[in-house]
Formats: structure tokens, sequence, C-alpha cells
């Protein structure tokens, strides 16, 4: 059993179990967070569509704490006028982990 699931703007594939990286949830770590927002269910090969989101369905989660994602260089450059910046970026996610999905 599976859904598609929608958290902060993005869709995830959510299954019992399975950990993911979403953008930064203000909850702490430990704590059960619910998605309700949940636009497809499929129970082995049973699938609930829906239009937009599935009524009644919702996926429980627990938060697994908090992480920094890779860093990303800005680098720009423009020839022969001395200009030239750096930056860098890390992202934030809060880890979680698929404890439940009802449909």
């Amino acid at each position: 059993m599976y859904a598609i699931v929608e958290i902060g703007g993005q869709q995830f594939k959510a299954e019992k179990g399975k950990k993911l990286y979403v953008n930064l949830i203000a909850s702490e770590e430990g704590a059960s967070v619910e998605f309700d927002n949940v636009l497809l269910v499929d129970n082995d090969g049973d699938v609930k569509v829906g239009a937009p989101a599935v009524d009644g369905a919702k996926v429980t989660a627990k938060v697994l704490g908090d992480v920094k994602g890779d860093k990303v260089v800005i680098f720009k450059k423009k020839r022969r006028k001395g200009y030239v910046v750096k930056n860098g970026h890390r992202q934030k996610y809060t880890q979680i982990e698929i404890e439940e999905i009802v449909a």
C-alpha cells in the first residue's frame, strides 16, 4: 500500500516504514504529524484518485529530526571587470518516518 501525499508544496510517495526528507516542519523531534492532502492511494491494485484530494485519507508520520542538506555553491563572475562573488547555501530539511496510511 502506498499513497501520493503533498507535504510543503511537494509531492512524495509514502509507504509504511519509509523515511523521507521534507521541507522544514515546525514540530519537535519524536512528535507525530498528520498530512491530510492525499492525492492518490493504491491498496494492492485498488487505486483511489482524488479530485484534488482523496476524502477521508490521511498519512501519519513521526518526526525523526532536522538535518541540513548538501552545500550548494553559488559562484558569479564577470570577466575583465574584477567582479567575483562566491556564496554557499545549505537547505534545512526534516526527516520523517511514515507510520500509517489511512484510506
